[in-house]
């Protein structure tokens, strides 16, 4: 890992951004979002006309990111979310050119995901609407944000402190902790938002569906939530650290 960054040469990145090793970081970052959509949203595909369970999602999202956090986690970090890597930019553990690479590759690694298992599945099972987020019926747009910022604060909250170099009471354990927080997260929203947390993962079904009502909320709603997740963590919650970038490495 590296220090987080303390004037503005270590907050933009340049030096960071320019090692030839940052490419294979960021085909990590496109290949986890790719395989995270992918999974994912195959989970929502219905089964003979029956609509997979809350809980058979919750633990597909949840279990694909716990996974992916040890195979990627030691090369990238292992974001795969836009929301978390802005919320690990707001505490000091991101630079903003590496925040903002990440997202473009975030973001085309779920398009991509999502084109391709639109592509192998049947029309007919996927239907119109396969991996969108859309909010429940009655569920207004303001009550949609307040919940995907809620949940988007939990997650990234719950990163910040299982890759806290201090905190060795977690060692080994950040994968499985932040793949629980997820598959929680969708248990309590799936019902009311379709449970983002992550704008990438919205963004590759809507884009594929050429569907984008609501999707700022899936945008606005998760960057607001880790925003203050990083903010809170950096200020307060902190267990004394000096240095060490917060990613998924152990």
């Amino acid at each position: 890992m590296s220090k987080p960054w303390k004037g503005m040469k270590e907050f933009v990145g340049l030096e960071e951004v320019t090692k030839l090793d940052y490419l294979v970081m960021l085909f990590a970052e496109i290949l986890g979002t790719f395989l995270l959509v992918f999974i994912g949203c195959a989970s929502c595909i219905p089964n003979n006309a029956n609509i997979p369970a809350v809980l058979h999602i919750a633990f597909t999202f949840g279990l694909a990111v716990a996974s992916l956090a040890q195979a990627l986690g030691p090369i990238s970090g292992c974001h795969v979310n836009p929301a978390v890597s802005f919320g690990l930019m707001i505490s000091g553990n991101c630079s903003l050119l590496k925040t903002i690479s990440y997202a473009v590759c975030q973001c085309c690694g779920a398009i991509a995901g999502f084109a391709v298992l639109k592509l192998i599945i049947p029309k007919e099972q996927a239907g119109d609407r396969l991996g969108l987020t859309a909010l429940a019926f009655n569920v207004s747009a303001a009550q949609g944000l307040a919940m995907e910022i809620i949940i988007t604060f939990l997650l990234v909250l719950v990163v910040h402190a299982v890759t806290d170099p201090k905190r060795t009471d977690v060692k080994g354990w950040a994968p499985l902790a932040i793949g629980l927080t997820i598959a929680v997260a969708h248990m309590a929203a799936v019902p009311i938002t379709g449970s983002s947390m992550n704008p990438a993962r919205s963004l590759g079904p809507a884009v594929m569906h050429d569907h984008y009502d609501h999707l700022w909320i899936y945008w606005v709603g998760p960057l607001i939530g880790a925003g203050v997740a990083g903010a809170v963590y950096r200020m307060g919650l902190r267990a004394n650290k000096e240095d060490n970038e917060g990613s998924y490495d152990f």
